[in-house]
C-alpha cells in the first residue's frame, strides 16, 4: 500500500494530472511504463456446471452450455465398447449436428479419453453427447 503521497505538479497549473502506477511490493509507487506495466489479469467467464453420468444403453446426454472462449473438456472412462459423438445445437436441442473440423468428423470417440474437444464463441450454443455403448458402461463428463 502506498503510504506517502506522491507530489505531482501540473505544468501551467491548470491541467489535471493523472499518474498510473502500482505498488512495487515495498509500499512505494512505481509509475506505469513499458518496463513496469500495470498488472492485469483477464479472468475467464464463470464455468457452467459439468454434465456427467454414465450410460449402459444408447442415449443423448446434455445440454452443456459452454462459457465462451474457454476449452470444453470431455472425459470418458469405464470398461465399454461402442461410440460417443459430441453434438452441437443452436436451437435449444431441436436439431443436433455432429462436430466437424475442416469438413471431417470431429469429437467422435470409441475409447476412454480426457481431452479438450471444443471452444465455443456463439451465445446460446449447446453441446450434447450421443452415447452408444454396445457393451459395458460409459462414464462421461463434459466440463470447463
Amino acid at each position: 500500500m502506498i503510504t506517502d503521497p506522491v507530489p505531482i505538479e501540473a505544468p501551467g497549473g491548470f491541467a489535471p494530472v493523472v499518474a498510473f502506477g502500482s505498488d512495487d511490493g515495498s509500499g512505494h509507487l512505481t509509475l506505469a511504463s513499458p518496463d513496469a506495466p500495470i498488472p492485469t489479469v483477464a479472468l475467464a467467464p464463470a464455468a457452467p456446471s459439468p454434465v456427467q453420468g454414465s450410460a449402459t444403453a444408447p442415449r443423448i446426454a446434455g445440454p452443456f452450455a459452454p462459457a465462451p472462449f474457454s476449452p470444453v473438456y470431455l472425459t470418458l472412462s469405464g470398461d465399454w465398447e461402442g461410440s460417443v459423438q459430441v453434438l452441437r445445437s443452436c436451437d435449444g436441442g431441436m436439431t443436433k449436428h455432429p462436430l466437424t473440423l475442416g469438413g471431417s468428423g470431429w469429437g467422435g470417440f470409441s475409447a476412454n479419453a480426457c481431452e479438450p474437444v471444443w471452444s465455443e464463441s456463439e451465445r446460446g450454443a449447446e453441446l450434447y453427447l450421443e452415447l452408444a455403448p454396445v457393451s459395458g458402461t460409459i462414464a462421461y463428463r463434459v466440463a470447463q
